[in-house]
């Protein structure tokens, strides 16, 4: 029987699912570029494009900033991403 791989500390660190504001990516827009789906930071709420989009600025926030989980902003889609360690999980 194959064990389970531990959930992260960053993941099971989240109590409060932090969701987002406006359904828009906040730097596309201040380069009128377009977005595929969004992702909303789990640390300070921000909503930016995921990594299917042209600018990848959720990934770039991580980069610049390491925090770590972000949630998907998409209507219907329950989830979340910790880029520190690469585990999702449902919620």
């Amino acid at each position: 029987m194959q064990q389970e791989p531990e959930i992260c500390q960053h993941l099971t660190a989240v109590t409060d699912i932090k969701q987002p504001q406006d359904y828009v990516c906040e730097e596309c827009i201040k380069t009128h570029s377009s977005w595929m789906h969004l992702r909303t930071c789990q640390t300070c709420g921000v909503t930016l494009c995921c990594d299917s989009s042209p600018n990848t600025h959720m990934t770039r926030h991580f980069e610049a900033t390491a925090h770590p989980v972000v949630i998907s902003a998409e209507p219907g889609e329950r989830w979340l991403w910790c880029y520190a360690d690469q585990q999702i999980i449902g919620y």
